[in-house]
């Protein structure tokens, strides 16, 4: 049993998420926990806190033990961007853009 969970419109951008996600891939549920909490990056507690949900999700909705789980996928795909503005000399303006991220993790038990 294959269960989700999904951050929509995180705010960071997808490539800078795709080296943590490709950190815990394929790990268990605790050892990618233990690998985000040592990792110095604040975009690392936003993953934990995901892979804890995938894992509250399949404890809740289909009593299997946190412990028996293992991150089968893992990823993080290209949201919308914020556009924004910065006026530039003459009149002109130049575009800045705020990439985001959906970022989705399925666990399922080890077998």
């Amino acid at each position: 049993m294959e269960v989700k969970a999904v951050a929509k419109d995180t705010g960071i951008p997808a490539g800078k998420v795709r080296p943590l996600v490709d950190m815990v891939r394929g790990k268990s549920v605790e050892e990618a926990l233990t690998l985000l909490q040592f990792t110095p990056t604040p975009k690392a507690k936003l993953v934990a806190k995901l892979v804890k949900s995938a894992a509250s999700n399949a404890e809740n909705n289909f009593q299997i033990d946190p412990a028996d789980l293992k991150i089968v996928k893992i990823y993080a795909d290209e949201a919308r961007s914020l556009r924004r503005y910065r006026p530039r000399s003459r009149g002109r303006t130049s575009p800045i853009r705020k990439h985001s991220s959906h970022i989705t993790v399925i666990v399922a038990e080890e077998v």
